[in-house]
C-alpha cells in the first residue's frame, strides 16, 4: 500500500507567515508533495530503518534517543502491536487474564531531529502504512468506554494476507482496513516517565482514525531534538474506540520529519490531508475537549486566514466538523475539528 504525498505547504506557509515565521531553510519534505491518490507516485525512499524492537513506552525527555537525523529524513520503522507480545496469533481468551499493563504501547524511537528546538512545529508525513499478517481485538475486563456493560474478556484474532483491503467479521459483515499509528508523539518537557494511555500537548495516543497514510501531522515541539516516536498501530478503528482496542497489529510505517521553525507552540496537534486541515483538543471530559478543539480551530483560522476571532467562530460554526476520537484513554479524551479545504482554500 503507497500513497503519494499530501500537498501542505500552502497552509502551513499561511499559518507560518501569519506568525512572522519562516520555515526551516533544509529539506523541501513533509510540506511540499504532489499526488495523494493511491495508486499514484510512490513516496521517498527511506534513509533508515527502526526495527521492532528499539522501544520504549513512556514519555520523558530522558529517554535517550535510538537515532539522530536531519530535518527532511525518511525514516521506516516497524512497529510492535500495542500488548508487546503478549498476546500472539496463538493466543485465546484465557490468555486476557495475564495481560499487563505495564509494557503496553511500545514505541519505536525516539528520533531526535536536528535543529527542533521549542517554538518549532515538527511536521511528520505518513507516506507508507503496511500490513502485517494478524491482528487482535479484545475486550478487556474494566477497560472500554462500557466496561460496567461488559465485563466479561473477549478475544478475536484476524489473519491478512498481502493487498487485503478488509476482513470478515460475521455472516456478511465486512470490516474496511484502514491502518494507523494510534500513538504518535514528541517528548515532553519533563523527567518524569510519564505513561502513554492518554493523549496530551506532545500527542501521545491521540487514536484518531484520520492518521493514515498521506496525513501530516504537526506537533509541538517542547525539547531540544523533539524526540518523535510512534506506536500502538492500528489495522481498523472506529471514531471513538470505545471498546478500548481497534484491530491491533504490526505495522511498517515510512515516515518523514521536517522541523518548521518558529511556527509553534500549538496546545495539541494538528493534521492535514489534501481535503481538510484539522485540529484537536483533549480534556477529561468530551465537553471540555470539544471546547478546546473548537478554540484550536479558532486560533488557526484567525492566524492562517487573517479573520477575527468573530469570524472564524462563525466560520467553524458552519463548515467545521466536530469528530469525537476516542473516549477510553482515561484521563484525557481526544475530539478533532475540521474544515474542508473546498471552504478555505489549500
Amino acid at each position: 500500500m503507497a500513497a503519494g504525498r499530501v500537498s501542505a505547504r500552502v497552509p502551513l506557509l499561511a499559518l507560518v507567515v501569519a506568525l512572522g515565521c519562516a520555515p526551516d531553510g533544509g529539506t523541501d519534505s513533509a510540506a511540499a508533495g504532489a499526488g495523494g491518490e493511491e495508486g499514484g507516485a510512490p513516496g521517498p525512499e527511506p534513509q533508515h530503518t527502526l526495527t521492532a524492537d528499539q522501544t520504549h513506552n513512556r514519555w520523558s525527555r530522558t529517554i535517550p534517543p535510538i537515532l539522530t537525523v536531519e530535518s527532511g529524513a525518511v525514516i521506516e520503522a516497524y512497529l510492535e502491536e500495542a500488548s508487546d507480545a503478549q498476546l500472539t496469533p496463538e493466543s485465546t481468551v484465557e490468555d486476557l487474564a495475564t495481560l499487563s499493563f505495564d509494557p503496553i504501547h511500545p514505541l519505536t524511537g525516539p528520533v531526535y531531529v536536528e535543529g527542533a528546538e521549542p517554538g518549532d512545529l515538527l511536521a511528520v508525513t505518513l507516506h507508507e502504512i503496511e500490513l502485517g499478517d494478524w491482528g487482535w481485538v479484545a475486550n478487556v475486563p474494566g477497560f472500554g468506554f462500557l466496561a460496567d456493560r461488559f465485563p466479561d474478556p473477549y478475544l478475536r484474532i484476524f489473519e491478512f494476507e498481502p493487498g487485503d483491503t478488509s476482513v470478515g467479521f460475521a455472516p456478511g459483515i465486512r470490516i474496511p482496513l484502514r491502518p494507523f499509528p494510534g500513538v504518535m508523539g514528541v517528548a515532553p518537557d519533563t523527567d518524569s516517565m510519564l505513561v502513554t494511555i492518554p493523549p496530551r500537548q506532545n500527542g501521545g495516543n491521540m487514536d484518531d482514525r484520520d492518521l493514515v497514510e498521506g496525513t501530516t501531522v504537526y506537533f509541538p515541539v517542547l525539547v531540544e531534538g523533539a524526540l518523535f516516536s510512534m506506536g500502538d498501530p492500528h489495522i481498523a478503528q472506529g471514531d471513538g474506540e470505545v471498546g478500548g482496542t481497534a484491530i491491533e497489529g504490526p505495522l511498517r510505517v515510512v515516515y518523514e520529519l521536517e522541523v518548521i521553525k518558529g511556527a509553534g507552540p500549538i496546545p495539541s496537534p494538528h493534521y492535514e490531508t489534501d481535503e481538510f486541515y484539522a485540529v484537536t483538543g483533549f480534556a477529561p471530559t468530551i465537553d471540555e475537549a470539544a471546547r478546546n478543539a473548537v478554540e484550536a480551530m479558532i486560533d488557526y483560522l484567525v492566524s492562517s486566514r487573517d479573520l477575527s476571532r468573530q469570524e472564524a467562530y462563525q466560520l467553524a460554526s458552519m463548515a467545521g466538523d466536530l469528530k469525537i476520537s476516542e473516549v477510553v484513554d482515561v484521563p484525557n479524551m481526544l475530539v478533532a475539528m475540521r474544515i474542508s479545504k473546498g471552504v478555505i482554500g489549500n
